[in-house]
């Protein structure tokens, strides 16, 4: 009696010791899963670029990969300083100008803003006490840039955190590009062996998916960004161009554009430029935002034979779960969800009509 026992026992035995060594290695790697997943994102989108630049190499696997993994990180890291520049230049630029108006007593606001309902006398009261008080106002930005000070190091180390984990992404990019051939083909033989046959149609569900929807919000993105920034130079708006890169980062997230025009449109209207002000709103609303009706839903809904509704919730769910990172990893989950779901109901359907008739 107990030798049929012994096999079960030890293959008992063999899936409790790989389930605590993979929540063990879970927990070692877990530092590391968000720079590795935003790796995997960005070698799968690159990789027709990369065997491209492989085959001009002679097949050079190694010289390709560090090539390719150098044009990532400047891709990367010359638009954030091309960013930061300018809200450097951008940002004295607007603190001179207010702080002259303040030096002068009086910080214009027109009075269309003032009659505006429920805000409109609150803003009012707050621009009469800087008037009456310009030293107050001074104060409070001696304070606030007292606070950065003080809180300069933990700034400093939430950016060399990022930084790190940019670096770590971009060397665990480059050993993608070079194995990363090997390492799908391990991927599908042990997803073949746990899934059947059917484990190469969820393969192309998650590559499908992962492609579309990376493609789907960078190019709305851009879109939007560059119809914004036309829109900032027409109303005659400073800085257009900054205006215009930070709104491509906030249409990142879906309904995030609105908040970028419609603020700078509010500025606007602070200012008295009530014609612009409603021109650039209606651009907005008309243009800008129409964008992200057709693109994203054009590119990922097509691609992927998945309803958009299903792309959003699960770009605003991977957002709120695992950050931005979120914004491709969760459309994907429910992709392959959605995958399994339909060839579940296509085995039953097969296995239904291999029925022989009652």
């Amino acid at each position: 009696m107990s030798a049929p026992s012994e096999p079960f026992n030890r293959r008992l035995f063999l899936l409790a010791s790989l389930g605590g060594l993979l929540i063990l290695a879970v927990v070692v790697l877990r530092p590391f899963l968000v720079p590795v997943l935003w790796a995997c994102i960005l070698v799968y989108v690159t990789w027709p670029l990369y065997l491209r630049l492989r085959t001009r190499l002679a097949g050079r696997p190694n010289l390709s990969a560090l090539l390719m993994t150098i044009l990532l990180a400047l891709v990367l890291l010359l638009p954030v300083v091309w960013v930061l520049l300018l809200m450097r230049s951008e940002a004295a630029d607007v603190y001179q100008k207010l702080m002259a108006q303040v030096n002068q007593g009086h910080v214009n606001l027109p009075p269309e803003v003032r009659r505006l309902p429920w805000v409109g006398e609150r803003i009012g009261a707050f621009f009469d006490r800087i008037n009456a008080d310009p030293a107050a106002l001074q104060a409070e930005i001696r304070n606030g840039g007292n606070w950065l000070i003080d809180h300069a190091a933990d700034l400093l180390g939430g950016v060399g955190r990022n930084l790190a984990k940019m670096g770590f992404a971009l060397l665990t990019a480059f050993f993608l590009y070079r194995d990363g051939e090997a390492f799908v083909v391990q991927v599908r033989e042990v997803m073949g062996r746990m899934l059947g046959r059917r484990a190469d149609d969820y393969v192309e569900a998650m590559g499908a998916t992962t492609r579309a929807v990376v493609y789907g919000i960078v190019l709305t993105a851009v879109a939007q960004g560059l119809l914004s920034g036309i829109g900032y130079a027409v109303a005659g708006v400073e800085g257009a161009v900054f205006l215009g890169a930070v709104t491509t980062l906030i249409a990142m997230v879906p309904f995030g554009t609105p908040f970028a025009w419609g603020s700078v449109a509010l500025w606007l209207l602070l200012q008295g430029k009530v014609a612009a002000a409603i021109g650039l709103a209606l651009w907005g609303a008309l243009v800008v935002s129409w964008i992200d009706n057709i693109i994203r839903p054009m590119v990922i809904s097509s691609a992927t034979r998945i309803p958009f509704v299903i792309v959003m919730f699960g770009v605003l769910g991977g957002l709120a779960a695992f950050g931005m990172v979120g914004l491709f990893l969760g459309p994907v989950i429910l992709a392959v969800m959605l995958a399994v779901w339909r060839e579940w109901l296509e085995d039953a359907q097969e296995h239904q009509q291999e029925l022989p008739p009652s």
